[in-house]
């Protein structure tokens, strides 16, 4: 496996698991985390402290990973996300994920993009659209 793509799936499996497996080791100190629903986190040991807070109320449930592209100092991973926060229903959504990678295998900078699993077909039943009376998802 690829250097890169073996950081990537520590990095999802420390949430599986619930712990820190290296954070420090795998992103740079200056690096930027966006979460696909807008909060950003500048520095590692912000990201740490997320991490920690996160699994305090949370609990990973899946997040698998279904393929990774790379170009250069860049990594874009598809995968499927699972989780239930304290009292609430668990929810879960496709995404991607783009890295950017410094000289020796560190992030540098990661933003996360949601997909809602939901999907329908609007048109489904002729040239007038019929959307889902839902609310819409977070991201």
């Amino acid at each position: 496996m690829n250097k890169r793509e073996e950081i990537i799936s520590l990095w999802f499996e420390m949430w599986l698991q619930k712990k820190d497996l290296g954070i420090l080791k795998i992103f740079s100190e200056n690096a930027t985390y966006i979460e696909s629903w807008g909060p950003r986190y500048d520095s590692s040991k912000k990201i740490k402290l997320w991490f920690d807070e996160w699994n305090s109320r949370g609990t990973v449930i899946k997040w698998d990973i279904n393929q990774f592209f790379h170009k250069e100092n860049q990594t874009i991973v598809e995968w499927y996300f699972e989780c239930q926060m304290e009292a609430e229903e668990a929810t879960a959504f496709d995404g991607m994920s783009l890295i950017e990678w410094i000289d020796d295998n560190k992030i540098k900078f990661l933003k996360e993009f949601g997909c809602n699993i939901n999907n329908y077909d609007p048109y489904k039943s002729g040239n007038v659209p019929k959307f889902k009376d839902v609310e819409i998802g977070w991201f």
